[in-house]
């Protein structure tokens, strides 16, 4: 089984590396994770050229990365690590899609139905418009 997890540094993220550790032994075989995080593009600046813009991006996307990987590496679970720029849902779902993953592992910050429909959430936009399964992690 192949499993995207979308983390984005943050507490809620790691809920999402957590359920799958925690949860790991559901697999018949330690899964193949795509370990992902999305970074919205920068506006362009003048002065500032492509290999900085990019080198910006594996900056933050690491350090984005870096508490997950340490949880997986921990759990001996193998993985790979990308960081992608885009939309955050829709790159994701593209993602898991091109990647052929059979699940995707969110975490959600469990924000109420009303909360969650003034402000909006990623896990949910990803709920909706992914053909491939989503399990969201509070």
């Amino acid at each position: 089984m192949k499993i995207l997890i979308a983390v984005d540094g943050s507490k809620h993220g790691l809920a999402a590396v957590d359920c799958l550790i925690n949860h790991a032994d559901w697999y018949r075989e330690k899964p193949q994770v795509e370990l992902v995080t999305v970074h919205l593009p920068v506006p362009s600046v003048g002065g500032v050229s492509k290999t900085q813009v990019q080198r910006y991006y594996e900056e933050e996307g690491a350090a984005c990365l870096a508490p997950a990987k340490k949880k997986l590496d921990a759990a001996k679970i193998p993985y790979s690590d990308k960081v992608l720029v885009g939309p955050v849902a829709e790159t994701l779902v593209k993602h898991a899609k091109d990647a052929r993953c059979d699940l995707i592992y969110i975490g959600t910050r469990g924000m109420t139905a009303a909360a969650n429909a003034l402000l909006g959430s990623t896990a949910t936009k990803v709920l909706h418009i992914s053909t491939v399964p989503v399990l969201l992690a509070k």
